[in-house]
């Protein structure tokens, strides 16, 4: 399977695709009563081996970019403007190249 979102041009300008996967979660000292309902539900069900669940956010963005620190930039840029509370929540993500294999990684919010 491609990688490429369909009808994808390569411009001229020598751009490449990065694929940004970000995982928001509350910050271990915010109370997630919609995890405890989660946890309590999945006990109901059996499991009694489950002791601590957390809810989160997991987002995908793909970016045109020239680099991949650029396409790092602007993914932490999105996540500290819009995607996460900087009060409440932290955030990581890693950027894929779509077009090769190199990765980074970035923790950001509070962390």
């Amino acid at each position: 399977m491609p990688l490429l979102p369909e009808n994808y041009i390569i411009n001229s300008l020598t751009k490449i695709l990065y694929k940004s996967r970000i995982k928001i979660t509350l910050r271990k000292s915010i109370l997630d009563p919609q995890g405890k309902a989660v946890e309590h539900s999945i006990e109901s069900l059996g499991y009694k081996n489950i002791k601590d669940t957390r809810i989160g956010k997991y987002i995908e963005l793909t970016i045109d970019s020239a680099s991949e620190a650029e396409a790092s930039k602007t993914t932490d840029e999105v996540c500290k403007k819009l995607l996460s509370n900087p009060v409440i929540e932290d955030y990581e993500f890693e950027v894929l190249n779509l077009n090769g294999s190199t990765t980074s990684n970035k923790n950001g919010g509070g962390k």
